[in-house]
């Protein structure tokens, strides 16, 4: 097999879905960035991204009303796993874009409900509320979906968003290959993977604790600190580096 095979089965899905209206052409800009990050971690789940996924999963499960936002990306690369997890964690699934067009919203929308999701929110005029302190179109959402949101997963995502949706007090659980970015700086839980990796992963957590008692689900989310944790995944990546140093 190419040692690039898996990178390559991605680049060459994400080219497609551009090729479809799913993905825009900036999306492709944006994986390459990912995609170096992914290097630098040796494209491997790295402790640190799973410590962070239990205490996800475990924000997930005891969440009211959790909400799994979706791009082009997303849906491009990880569609049918987030349909998984949303049933899994019983989370709307919404449509959120910075590249916002009617059009790219049924795109994903019917993407969405193809792989076997029963609702998807967010399309056209349901997006009727506007999140302050926000000036892009990503500012629109829906108001039974992320409106009302106390738990939202974000992968691949825009710091000044996920900064605004805290500040509105929900709690943020982001998927960003990047530790140092905003949005992983800001996010209640920063899981530090490729999306292809921790979307699975954080489906197959939260499926094995919800068999757990509730007092130990809590526990994840209790002694979970992101600082802590994000400062662990840049250890992690420098001795991961120091290692290729010394070959």
């Amino acid at each position: 097999m190419h040692p690039r095979f898996l990178s390559l089965k991605t680049r060459d899905a994400l080219v497609k879905a551009e090729a479809s209206g799913l993905v825009v052409p900036q999306g492709l800009i944006a994986h390459g960035r990912g995609e170096a990050f992914d290097y630098v971690i040796g494209e491997r789940t790295i402790p640190a991204a799973y410590t962070a996924t239990m205490a996800a999963a475990a924000l997930l499960l005891r969440a009211e009303r959790p909400v799994i936002s979706v791009n082009g990306n997303a849906a491009a690369l990880a569609g049918e796993d987030i349909v998984r997890l949303a049933f899994t964690v019983s989370a709307s699934i919404e449509v959120n874009l910075f590249h916002r067009t009617i059009e790219r919203e049924r795109l994903i929308a019917r993407h969405m409900k193809k792989l076997g999701a029963k609702e998807v929110l967010g399309v056209g005029s349901a997006a009727s509320k506007t999140i302050g302190g926000i000036s892009s179109p990503r500012a629109k959402v829906d108001p039974d979906g992320i409106g009302k949101a106390d738990v939202v997963l974000i992968p691949l995502e825009d710091g000044d968003r996920a900064q605004a949706l805290e500040d509105e007090g929900k709690k943020i659980i982001s998927i960003d290959l990047n530790p140092l970015s905003r949005t992983s700086q800001v996010a209640s839980v920063s899981i530090v993977d490729n999306v292809v990796r921790a979307v699975p992963a954080l489906t197959e957590a939260s499926r094995k604790m919800k068999e757990l008692p509730q007092s130990q689900v809590e526990q994840y989310v209790s002694s979970f600190n992101n600082k802590t944790n994000l400062a662990n995944a840049i250890g992690e990546i420098v001795q991961y580096l120091q290692g290729w140093m010394k070959n």
